[in-house]
């Protein structure tokens, strides 16, 4: 697998960090481009900042004619990408098949905020709208249902918050290497309430992929130690959640749906402890935590428990965003479920550096998740030890 350096990359353009995460998948491979049969692209703003169609990747990387298929599919795209290039492998389409994810949002002036209009009436109103407004809205949803007291829940997003960017200060790749203190992220200014500016992940520049092939081919190119895909499993809002009574805006019901097939598919019955770390969709700091609920490592109302007690801390029982996170890395949507998976598979192989888990990770799990939490797609990916 590869990656390019997330982070404000105004010299490059998307086909240079393209590139530098397609050079280290090459050599990591271990093969030679025309070996590879089929591509898929995954990128959110297309029109602005990589172009329509499957073309760009196919002349930035100079692949030799084959099929490149782009798919957008929101924040999972990433996912998506790596979806078609395995189920083209496990179908004996092809070989060798490239999962790719960039993003250049930099270019874009995209900042996830609404743009002021002319007047103040829909100003005022639209602020609901926006993506903090959402997810501040889950997280009103899910104090109220557990009865949880408002400066304990913010002790927990803003130790989520503080433990993504004692990570990030670790990974040369990540768009943010500066760590914070508690008192930072509680006293920030407010986002929409009770997030914070510390509890929001922002945009960014990047670029991750996966060449995936068989275990026989990986052994005859003379792969010892393999990283196998356990499971990946993809579930899409079909308007239940907005159409009725049965949702409460405290969970992600898509997330809980991609997990259980996920965890069927892999033959994982107990996720808390089978699971080595995880890779979850932390667009908010609030997303994190609720997403350990929904992922069944932390019982229903117990992942502020969970979180303050330090289980997903990088010394704790399953770290989660051990690499930094969307918090460090910032969020190019195309690039951004790839990269997780990126550092699942560094992780697995031992190769994470300064960040290195010890205890020789078995299954890593990533999560993607899409839109807003009443309307939204959910990707989990677990990959792990051939054998496992």
């Amino acid at each position: 697998m590869g990656c390019a350096k997330f982070g404000e990359r105004w010299s490059a353009g998307a086909d240079d960090l393209a590139v530098e995460a397609f050079e280290e998948a090459l050599a990591d491979a271990n093969i030679d481009v025309s070996e590879i049969g089929a591509a898929w692209l995954g990128v959110a703003f297309d029109t602005v900042n990589i172009g329509p169609s499957g073309i760009p990747l196919a002349m930035a990387l100079r692949l030799p004619n084959i099929p490149v298929t782009k798919v957008e599919n929101y924040c999972a795209s990433g996912s998506e990408a790596f979806r078609g290039a395995v189920y083209a492998v496990a179908s004996g389409a092809v070989d060798i098949a490239l999962a790719f994810g960039v993003e250049k949002l930099k270019d874009t002036g995209y900042g996830g905020l609404p743009v002021r209009t002319r007047g103040t009436n829909w100003d005022m109103m639209g602020v609901v709208g926006s993506a903090p407004g959402h997810f501040a809205q889950l997280a009103s949803a899910y104090r109220a249902k557990y009865g949880i007291e408002k400066d304990l829940f913010k002790r927990a997003i803003a130790h989520v918050s503080v433990k993504s960017h004692d990570n990030g200060a670790k990974n040369p790749k990540a768009h943010l290497r500066k760590r914070v203190t508690m008192d930072q992220v509680i006293n920030a200014p407010y986002i929409a309430e009770p997030l914070g500016l510390f509890d929001c992940c922002g945009v960014s520049d990047g670029a991750a992929c996966a060449i995936v092939t068989t275990p026989e081919i990986a052994r005859a190119l003379g792969k010892r130690e393999l990283v196998t895909v356990k499971a990946l499993a993809v579930s899409t809002s079909n308007g239940w959640e907005l159409q009725g009574s049965g949702w409460d805006g405290s969970y992600f019901h898509t997330t809980r749906v991609a997990a259980k097939a996920a965890y069927q598919e892999a033959g994982i019955t107990n996720p808390r402890e089978q699971l080595s770390l995880m890779e979850v969709h932390d667009c908010f700091s609030v997303t994190e935590l609720v997403t350990m609920e929904d992922l069944g490592v932390s019982e229903n109302g117990g992942a502020v428990k969970d979180v303050l007690d330090g289980i997903f801390d990088a010394d704790g029982k399953i770290p989660c965003q051990i690499d930094g996170g969307l918090k460090c890395f910032g969020h190019p949507i195309g690039a951004s479920g790839l990269r997780m998976i990126y550092e699942n598979y560094l992780q697995i192989l031992g190769r994470a550096g300064e960040r290195q888990r010890p205890d020789e990770p078995v299954y890593g799990l990533s999560h993607n998740l899409g839109g807003m939490p009443n309307q939204n797609v959910s990707a989990v990916v677990i990959v792990g030890r051939e054998g496992a």
